[in-house]
């Protein structure tokens, strides 16, 4: 495999010195930088899909497909967890109105990682970690207390808050996507991110959201067939 678009990092050291983790992944985008760099540095990791909050399914397979691509390029494990979106708008019964980065998400954040929690204490995984807070659009502190409140549930379980961010990460993770041509996501994902952009969008006066048609890189016309 090709490794000269990866970066190995020194400090790039799982808890307690494990190589094995299990690492959430949100999406294409906000991973790709997360696994090239694990990757390089010869920790032995697995992806784990679990993203019940993102809507229509029609986003959800879209991120989904993506970050299966990326994946079997590099010959990584993709776990591909339910999409029980039931379950996901009954946890956020009451929090519909909640602003971004509120409630409503730190009840995502622990829904997610409480799946990813199991699964790890399940399958022998010492180490889980998340790509989730390499976006600057996220509050770092809300997703690793979320991180952290799930893998205290499991005794030998630890959750790596590492600042994915930094050494540049944040820049490479954008020269990736660009390089894949990855599908771009442009609201965070649930039901209500999606309104509230659109609303935003319409004070604005700029189009609405279209599914499937921005690409890092280029745009599909509405009528031109899907990638």
């Amino acid at each position: 495999m090709n490794t000269m678009n990866q970066t190995t990092r020194p400090d790039l050291v799982p808890p307690g010195g494990h190589r094995k983790v299990l690492l959430h992944s949100c999406c294409a985008p906000c991973s790709g930088e997360v696994m090239e760099a694990m990757l390089a540095s010869g920790i032995d990791y697995t992806i784990f899909f679990y993203n019940p909050n993102i809507h229509p399914q029609r986003e959800y397979l879209l991120r989904k497909d993506e970050n299966v691509r990326f994946a079997q390029k590099h010959g990584i494990e993709f776990i591909d967890a339910d999409y029980d979106t039931e379950n996901w708008f009954a946890r956020a019964k009451g929090m519909e109105w909640e602003p971004e980065r509120g409630m409503r998400c730190t009840m995502c954040f622990d829904m997610r990682f409480e799946r990813t929690a199991l699964y790890a204490h399940e399958n022998g995984f010492p180490v889980m970690t998340s790509s989730l807070g390499i976006s600057r659009w996220k509050n770092m502190e809300q997703i690793n207390d979320c991180g952290h409140r799930a893998a205290s549930r499991y005794e030998g379980l630890a959750y790596w808050d590492y600042n994915w961010r930094k050494g540049g990460g944040s820049a490479r993770m954008i020269e990736i996507s660009k390089r894949e041509e990855f599908y771009q996501q442009e609201y965070c994902g649930c039901v209500y991110s999606l309104r509230d952009t659109n609303r935003h969008r319409r004070s604005r006066g700029r189009p609405l959201i279209e599914f499937g048609t921005q690409f890092y890189g280029f745009s599909l016309d509405k009528d031109e067939p899907q990638k």
